[in-house]
This record gives structure tokens, C-alpha cells and sequence, in this order.
């Protein structure tokens, strides 16, 4: 079967850089793969992305050494399963707040024995090889996302679910669950104690801990405490964020030309 190089990166005590991609488009998708994140992570929650958009997406994606994964809408069977049938090689579910919904997080992605994942692997078997249902287990990473006050009091019971591969934070649900303005790099005081909370007992488990991050500053950062898994961005911020240069740049020449007579521009 295919390596995941997210585990073999957190293997070699490297943390990796994810990419985000909330833009249904193969293309876009096809270059963001392109520039050298190690992994990209389809957002199927709050992105415009739909299953249809999604196929074509890991396959553009595939085409590189990049790991394909995708963030789900919630934690629901269904939608689990078929995503990892399309050959996602990693998946964060949102809103894990309790040891049962931790449990059923591992239950749906593995197979029996230690899940109840149904069998149905088409394009999995394509991206993965064709020993896939031998090594999925072992393969596919699985991230609880940790955003909620109910899952800051059900932390350790959460973390000590066998099975369950990694943990992934949301700064602005956590902040908002805590009562604090929704700030991805600098969260408030309380929120960021709790930040800094769930990665302490993510260590503790000897669980990968993962982290949402708007720039490069404060998810270097984090890597420093050891943080295992940064997100920087997303291909809607980074083409909004480029244009935005550019649009400042020209309107400045612009400004300063201003003056000086015919054929300026």
C-alpha cells in the first residue's frame, strides 16, 4: 500500500505543513498540490466543496507527493466512509466533545476488527494499492477536532480512545465556546491557556496534536512548542491575500505618478 507521509513525517519527529482548500475546483486544487505542502485538506465543513467537486479534487491532488485528506462536516458515518472510498488518506472530523463521539470517530474509519467501516474501497484501491484493505487501518489518519468547552472538560477521557491517530484544534470555535472574541493566531488570554492545555495533555497521550493558523508567524510557532500538524492558510485567503498585493502595488504606483502628464498609465 501507498505511505502516508504524514505518519512517516511524524515519525522522524517533523511536523507537517497542511494546505487548505475551500474552492471546488480540480484545477486550483491541482496547483496547490503543485507547490510542495506536505499535506492538503479538502474542506467539505465550511468550504464550498461538495462530493461531486470532491473526487476530481484527490485526484489532481494524487498526481503529487502531497497526502490527500479532507475535512468532513461532521461526524457521521456515512460521509466518513465515502470519503475514505475516494481515497482521502487522512480526515478531521469537527465537534468531537465526547469519549463516545471519539469512539465512533475510530469505529467508522477502521475495519473490522477494530471498526465497523464498511468495505467498499473504489477509488481508495486505485490511490492506495491494491493491498489497501489490508493496511488502511494502519495507513489512514484520523483527527478529532477539539473546539468546544465540553471537549476541554472530557480532554484525557478523548485522548485515551485507542485508535484515534491525532487531534486537531479549531482556535475560533474554541474561543467562542470559551467565551472569547474568535481569534485564529492571537486568541485571547483564556483561550490560549486552553490551547496550550490541549497540547500539554496531547503530549501526554502521545497523541499528534494539529492546529488551524491564519499565517506563517504564528504557525512557526507553534511548531516550536510541538505542534505536529500546522494549517497555514487557504487557497481562497492565499488568492485573495495575492491579489490584494497586487491591486495595492499598481494603485500605488498610481498615486505617486499622478501629475505627470499624459501616458502615465
Amino acid at each position: 500500500m501507498r505511505e502516508n507521509r504524514l505518519r512517516a513525517l511524524w515519525k522522524s519527529g517533523a511536523a507537517a505543513v497542511n494546505g487548505w482548500l475551500a474552492i471546488p475546483n480540480s484545477f486550483s486544487a491541482e496547483v496547490m498540490a503543485q507547490q510542495g505542502w506536505d499535506t492538503l485538506t479538502i474542506d467539505l465543513q465550511h468550504g464550498v466543496v461538495d462530493y461531486t467537486s470532491l473526487v476530481p479534487m484527490l485526484q489532481a491532488i494524487s498526481t503529487t507527493a502531497t497526502v490527500p485528506m479532507v475535512r468532513v462536516p461532521w461526524l457521521e458515518p456515512g460521509i466518513l466512509m465515502k470519503v475514505l472510498d475516494a481515497g482521502a488518506y487522512g480526515v478531521i472530523c469537527p465537534m468531537v466533545n465526547t469519549r463516545e463521539d471519539a469512539q465512533k470517530l475510530v469505529a467508522w474509519t477502521h475495519y473490522a476488527p477494530r471498526g465497523t467501516r464498511s468495505f467498499g474501497p473504489v477509488r481508495a484501491l486505485l490511490y492506495g494499492g491494491a493491498d489497501y484493505p489490508e493496511h488502511a487501518n494502519d495507513t489512514i489518519v484520523a483527527f478529532a477536532m477539539i473546539e468546544t468547552a465540553q471537549a476541554l472538560d472530557n480532554l484525557d477521557d478523548i485522548l485515551s480512545v485507542e485508535g484515534l491517530d491525532a487531534i486537531y484544534i479549531g482556535p475560533t470555535d474554541l474561543s467562542i465556546s470559551l467565551g472569547c472574541k474568535p481569534q485564529m493566531d492571537e486568541p485571547e488570554p483564556k483561550a490560549a491557556q486552553a490551547i496550550d492545555h490541549i497540547l500539554a495533555r496531547a503530549k501526554a497521550h502521545g497523541i499528534p496534536a494539529g492546529i488551524h493558523n491564519a499565517g506563517t508567524q504564528a504557525a512557526l510557532g507553534r511548531i516550536a512548542k510541538g505542534f505536529q500538524f500546522v494549517t497555514v492558510s487557504s487557497d481562497a485567503r492565499l488568492i485573495t491575500a495575492g491579489a490584494q498585493q497586487v491591486l495595492a502595488a499598481m494603485r500605488a504606483g498610481k498615486d505617486t505618478s499622478r501629475g505627470s502628464g499624459p501616458g502615465t498609465y
